[in-house]
């Protein structure tokens, strides 16, 4: 069987160093616990798209030693690949090797700031990297991209970009372009990173549709994220 590794791209959560960006709004231990929830309700999500046997997950995780502490927010079989060193892109490059030395016919790398990311994005990215050498990529709406996905190795593409700017999907692209990889674009999604960002969340858990997600689409169901979001809301409203 032709297997597509999935994996999150992710930090063990721990106060302090864990959705900073989300501080204010919310306290430290606050950002570690959401942080959590993101990854466990992303898991499963990849969990459940992996029960055919073709997309088996991982957590290509730092810091290393804290993989026990991970193992708690994984389903069962949940691979773990610890992260490499370096810059974003070297190690978004290191894991793509990492995974396809596993003996799978591609790697997908997810970051954890997407709870919701439906499941219909992911199983187009294993599908999508099933039918050649090409890339395939789900843009976020900052400007980077949900997933990146490939069936060989190619550090080119994540050399020199400019981490956590409005430009490394479109940069992105371009490289990808002048070494000759073809792209596959997917729809869009949206990391929660930031108090903009929390609060569309909160407005897609209340059931006010996203303008860019796909029409007829459920909500992405993310238990541990609406379960954190709606304990949050009692307090802030009492």
């Amino acid at each position: 069987m032709t297997t597509i590794a999935v994996a999150i791209i992710c930090k063990t959560p721990s106060p302090g160093k864990s959705k900073t960006r989300l501080s204010p709004p919310l306290p430290p231990e606050d950002c570690a616990e959401i942080s959590g929830c993101f990854i466990a309700d992303l898991a499963a999500t990849i969990a459940g798209l992996s029960e055919g046997g073709d997309a088996p997950g991982y957590a290509v995780y730092t810091p290393v030693g804290s993989q026990e502490e991970l193992r708690h927010l994984l389903p069962d079989g949940f691979g773990l690949v610890p992260q490499g060193e370096g810059d974003l892109g070297r190690r978004l490059d290191q894991g793509i090797t990492d995974l396809l030395a596993q003996g799978h016919a591609g790697a997908i790398l997810v970051n954890s700031d997407s709870p919701t990311l439906p499941r219909h994005i992911l199983r187009a990215a294993v599908q999508a990297l099933k039918s050649g050498d090409n890339a395939v990529i789900s843009p976020a709406l900052d400007g980077g991209y949900t997933l990146i996905g490939l069936s060989r190795p190619h550090p080119e593409l994540f050399a020199d970009i400019p981490w956590s700017t409005d430009t490394v999907y479109s940069l992105t692209l371009e490289r990808a372009r002048k070494i000759g990889v073809p792209v596959i674009s997917l729809d869009p999604w949206y990391d929660v990173d930031d108090a903009r960002s929390y609060a569309m969340l909160e407005d897609e858990l209340d059931g006010r549709p996203l303008p860019f997600s796909a029409a007829g689409q459920p909500v992405q169901e993310a238990p541990r994220t609406r379960a954190f979001v709606r304990r949050r809301q009692t307090v802030m409203a009492s």
